[in-house]
């Protein structure tokens, strides 16, 4: 069923809701819808159009925001989709501090990779490859994440979620989202990768 985002009566975005439930809070007049989806929905005695975006009436105080859950989707958008080594299509996450030799599952230890830098890293550190990373991670920050960390898009939210952050990497990723109905991304028909020397990859240039 599609998803509708829901805004707070000071239109900053507070999450995603299914269609039913946005129908239910505008029917409720607790929701005033903003963007219409272009579905209709029928019932036995009624026909209404299906919201994309909704506004709620009344200002819900929302308590204190922790950071931006770590998920696949949204570490593909932070990177944009691409490989933080080499920028081929990401497939894969990799831990630049490998697990295996204390790094940490967290934001600023996290990237996105394609399936055969992963391989090559495996459990190295980055020096120790001779590779660098043109900037290091972080985690993302602004209200919009809390939408697109959900991987759910609808080019009528943009609009309403521009003002909170996270839009230009959002708008790359779309450019590159290439995600099956698996949630993988599939391998590109050609990449560009380092030129192996013995082995290894060379130095990628930051």
């Amino acid at each position: 069923m599609p998803h509708v985002l829901v805004l707070n009566a000071s239109y900053e975005p507070l999450g995603v809701v299914s269609t039913r439930r946005a129908l239910i809070l505008v029917l409720n007049h607790k929701a005033v819808s903003l963007e219409d989806s272009g579905t209709t929905l029928h019932s036995a005695t009624t026909t209404v159009t299906a919201p994309s975006v909704v506004r709620l009436t009344r200002f819900v105080r929302v308590p204190f925001r922790g950071p931006v859950p770590l998920t696949r989707r949204a570490l593909f958008a932070r990177d944009h989709g691409r490989c933080v080594y080499c920028g081929a299509a990401a497939t894969s996450v990799d831990h630049v501090i490998p697990r295996s030799r204390g790094g940490q599952h967290r934001w600023d230890n996290v990237v996105a990779a394609c399936r055969r830098c992963n391989h090559v890293k495996a459990d190295r550190h980055l020096t120790e490859l001779g590779w660098r990373m043109k900037r290091a991670p972080a985690p993302p920050s602004g209200l919009a994440w809390r939408v697109i960390g959900t991987g759910i898009k609808d080019p009528r939210w943009r609009p309403y979620l521009e003002p909170y952050g996270g839009l230009d990497q959002f708008r790359e990723y779309e450019h590159h989202d290439h995600i099956d109905h698996a949630g993988a991304l599939p391998a590109p028909a050609t990449r560009t990768h380092p030129t192996r020397r013995r082995g290894e990859p060379e130095p990628l240039s930051a």
